[in-house]
């Protein structure tokens, strides 16, 4: 068994439109979906391969009310829920989900950063089966992006309540730092201050395409809007953000 505590071991994708979101990402990573058959709720995976890397979901009516955009959150494993949800409000954070069970799955909460970015905290129900996300493969995630409120705190914040630990920083100039974040030895994504323009602070998903200009071709004849790129990253890799037709962003990572 994989010591996956700290690891982002799921993401998920809540929308207005499963059907269409379910077709689109489908066309552009890769994916096929699955019905997860789940009694009481329409829920679907996103399996690169063999092998589950996401669900997709409708928005619920309740975060609808609110507000709430379509979305994507990421799962975080952590050793007690509940206990992590403590924490989160301790620290100046906020539930948006209280910790809650999934039959046969595991327990959850929703929770976002003093500044508002949102993750999930995750217990799985059946411990001999927990992987961490291949980071490496395609159709998985390779990378997670913090578009923080305030760098400092925020990552104060998540280093208490995950173990993150700072890793290799860049700095951007005018932009800031950009302060990549791990856990033992494996680099799980970066942070940096969100850009003046946008409006609320959010944690971005990047999906291994393989090819970012095929990509970037499959993204716009489905209908999708790029918001940025693609650009060159170190290490010989380019990425592209964008938003989905019914309004999630997303990211994608390749090479060229």
């Amino acid at each position: 068994m994989a010591d996956t505590n700290g690891r982002f071991v799921w993401y998920e994708l809540m929308t207005t439109d499963p059907v269409a979101a379910r077709a689109f990402y489908s066309q552009i990573v890769g994916w096929q979906p699955v019905d997860a058959k789940m009694p009481g709720m329409d829920y679907w995976m996103f399996n690169a391969g063999e092998t589950p890397v996401a669900g997709v979901m409708e928005l619920p009516a309740e975060a609808r009310s609110m507000g709430t955009p379509p979305t994507w959150v990421g799962y975080v494993m952590v050793e007690d829920v509940d206990a992590a949800a403590a924490k989160v409000t301790a620290s100046g954070g906020r539930l948006y989900v209280p910790p809650t069970d999934i039959p046969n799955v595991g327990r959850f909460a929703i929770a976002a950063d003093p500044h508002g970015g949102t993750l999930a905290l995750f217990k799985s129900a059946n411990p001999d089966q927990d992987m961490p996300a291949d980071q490496e493969k395609p159709g998985h995630v390779g990378w997670n992006e913090l578009h923080a409120g305030d760098l400092a705190t925020d990552f104060d914040f998540y280093s208490g309540l995950f173990g993150w630990k700072k890793m290799d920083a860049m700095d951007m100039g005018e932009m800031g730092v950009y302060q990549m974040f791990g856990i033992d030895d494996v680099m799980l994504g970066g942070m940096m201050n969100k850009m003046p323009d946008m409006p609320v602070p959010f944690w971005s998903y990047y999906f291994n395409v393989g090819n970012i200009d095929e990509g970037t071709e499959r993204v716009k004849a489905a209908g999708g809007q790029i918001t940025f790129g693609p650009d060159a990253v170190p290490g010989d890799r380019f990425i592209l953000m964008g938003m989905d037709p019914q309004g999630a962003a997303f990211a994608l990572f390749g090479s060229r």
